[in-house]
């Protein structure tokens, strides 16, 4: 029996988008690199401005010395529960792009990259593992532990991995664990201008 979801969509929608949500809970079982490599493809054909695909992607598979070295730029709530991921992912923007033979300013890098990101969640669900993104990491010392360029931002860490039980979180994590609902589009959607 499929555990009970309070996502109900008022209009007619594919179901991956219900039943996808960011699970904590993680089994620790590693990430084929078969899985990882048709995840990494989906994420590459997410559409962007002037075709310049912002997005860079960093992993680091569990049971690696990169899997602790990325899990130490966790904000420790986080490294809590993500330490059980099958992988951890860094999503990072180019905040430049060429443009007519010049290297100008990108005005949709997160953008773009939040649409590869998308792309990667679908795909991980579909081949049966979970996602959650995260903004809880310490950006300076990601960086520099990371070796990252100033011209990229860092977007996320999304840990990745099979489902664990519930009962392995830490508890105050565990209350947490059920999908969550989302706002009526009639919140967020208005024909014409600005409501004021």
């Amino acid at each position: 029996m499929a555990p009970y979801s309070p996502r109900q969509a008022d209009y007619p929608i594919d179901e991956a988008f219900l039943s996808r949500w960011s699970r904590r809970s993680f089994s620790g079982e590693a990430v084929s690199d078969a899985d990882l490599k048709s995840i990494f493809e989906a994420a590459r054909w997410a559409p962007s401005s002037m075709n310049a695909q912002p997005w860079r992607f960093l992993f680091a598979k569990a049971g690696t010395p990169n899997f602790d070295l990325f899990l130490q730029q966790l904000m420790p709530f986080n490294q809590a529960w993500a330490k059980k991921a099958g992988a951890l992912i860094v999503a990072l923007s180019y905040v430049k792009m060429d443009y007519q033979g010049q290297i100008v300013a990108s005005p949709s890098h997160a953008f773009d990259t939040g649409a590869a990101w998308q792309n990667l969640a679908l795909q991980a669900h579909k081949l049966g593992y979970n996602t959650r993104a995260m903004g809880g990491f310490l950006r300076d010392q990601a960086r520099v532990a990371l070796e990252v360029p100033q011209d990229y931002d860092m977007q996320a860490f999304i840990a990745l991995g099979k489902a664990g039980p519930v009962a392995d979180l830490p508890a105050d994590f565990q209350a947490r664990e059920v999908p969550t609902t989302r706002k009526p589009a009639s919140e967020f959607v208005f024909e014409g201008k600005f409501p004021g």
